[in-house]
């Protein structure tokens, strides 16, 4: 099990070296070709995301993107310091900003078969996975 990990400060032309990042580490671990547009996508958005949520609460940590190739999938996990404000609590309108979050994770969720997002004191996680492709599996 192989792990790339990209640390960046939160700013917004950091998040296509993310993208190209992950596409290249897919497609090395071997995801499907078919995928890399999706991987790409999600990565992006992820990351757009953390981006925006550091950039709201005045935050200045890095944005952690880590990259690792397991057994039968490919996992990406992107990590924000920007503390609870990630998730809003049920039934609170932020706004744009809340529906600019949902919207984004809209289309994670919507790329991406196999999701979970967390939020906690420290920050939040988008982790997302793809499967491998059997060729790759086999050999």
């Amino acid at each position: 099990m192989a792990t790339v990990e990209l640390r960046f400060s939160a700013l917004p032309e950091h998040v296509r070296t993310a993208r190209l990042v992950a596409a290249a580490v897919a497609r090395r671990a071997g995801v499907d070709e078919s995928v890399l547009d999706e991987v790409r996508l999600a990565v992006g958005e992820a990351c757009s995301r953390a981006v925006s949520l550091h950039q709201r609460v005045g935050v200045d940590g890095a944005v952690r993107v880590a990259l690792t190739d397991q057994e039968k999938r490919f996992l990406i996990e992107v990590e924000d310091e920007a503390g609870s404000v990630g998730i809003p609590a049920k039934g609170q309108a932020d706004g744009d900003d809340a529906d600019e979050d949902a919207l984004g994770l809209a289309v994670i969720t919507g790329l991406v078969e196999d999701v979970e997002v967390t939020s906690g004191a420290e920050g939040g996680l988008i982790r997302m996975s793809w499967p491998l492709s059997p060729d790759v599996e086999a050999g």
